[in-house]
């Protein structure tokens, strides 16, 4: 399967050979999904924490006898229902990870690519380089390809200068070959790789 190669002026200066075991592969919604939900459970801290009223200070002594006070009956002040008392059902530190098959993660990766490339959300660079630094190329080449929504830059390597130019433009996104995952994919609109970055993944997810 040959894809069209574009400059950064979204002018055609090539075609590139790409390989149908890594750019067809068929559509795999739910896989996709549970790719997604990994990913996400896996970013989670589970670190929120709150006392119960056994945990917080103080005594369980009745606060009150329990009749003819005038108050409702108590039993300990150490009860949600008091100030500084504990929390009904507290949250409590916790493992949100999920485990996902090495080869379904792999699946998943392709087949939104796949699927990005199929829908002609997926474009090919020759390279992409910025001179100055600064974000008013980044926006001529969002300008160039008429990017409305979000779009995901992968490069073969990290380039501080391309970083430095896109991290105030928003809806903008730069990642690395070998940090590429399936949620960075399906939540941006538009997907950018460079010639280099193609070569790079084809070599790594290669039969």
């Amino acid at each position: 399967m040959k894809a069209k190669v574009y400059n950064m002026q979204n002018e055609e200066v090539g075609s590139i050979t790409l390989k149908d075991e890594i750019f067809k592969v068929e559509y795999n919604e739910p896989l996709i999904h549970e790719a997604v939900v990994a990913y996400n459970a896996n970013n989670r801290q589970g670190t929120k924490s709150a006392l119960t009223r056994s945990e917080v200070r103080g005594h369980a002594k009745k606060p009150w006898k329990q009749k003819h006070t005038g108050h409702a009956r108590q039993g300990s002040t150490k009860g949600p229902q008091f100030v500084g008392g504990g929390v009904v059902f507290a949250p409590k530190p916790r493992d949100f990870s999920k485990k996902i098959n090495k080869v379904a993660k792999r699946f998943a990766l392709l087949s939104a690519l796949s699927q990005k490339l199929a829908q002609k959300e997926l474009v090919i660079l020759d390279e992409f380089k910025v001179e100055s630094q600064k974000t008013k190329e980044v926006k001529q080449f969002r300008a160039a390809f008429g990017f409305k929504s979000s779009a995901l830059i992968v490069l073969d390597n990290k380039d501080d200068a391309v970083l430095k130019a896109t991290r105030n433009i928003q809806k903008t996104d730069v990642t690395t070959i070998n940090l590429l995952n399936v949620y960075d994919v399906v939540s941006n609109k538009q997907v950018v790789l460079t010639k280099s970055a193609v070569k790079k993944f084809e070599e790594a997810y290669a039969e």
